[in-house]
């Protein structure tokens, strides 16, 4: 399940994010969003962790959690949808 985790401080890295989740279960893969020019952390990422189980249980543990300072908010994350053509009827 992909996890989305909003509102973490600049100086986390992706090894604390991936630490914090690696206490609820297998980790696939932790990614924080950077931003192209300065490289900096956008303070938010995705986690992705392969059983449900443990994935809910981490959300439910990790959301609004202190975390360097910041209290962090931790969600499923949505996929992306594409934008609906509207259908043209003639």
């Amino acid at each position: 399940m992909k996890i989305l985790v909003r509102n973490l401080a600049r100086a986390t890295t992706e090894e604390n994010l991936g630490a914090l989740f690696e206490s609820f279960g297998n980790v696939q893969f932790c990614n924080l969003v950077l931003d192209k020019d300065s490289g900096a952390s956008k303070g938010f990422g995705f986690v992705e962790m392969p059983k449900p189980g443990e994935a809910k249980a981490a959300i439910k543990g990790l959301n609004n959690r202190m975390v360097d300072g910041m209290k962090i908010r931790v969600k499923l994350a949505q996929a992306k949808t594409e934008t609906a053509q509207p259908s043209s009827t003639s």
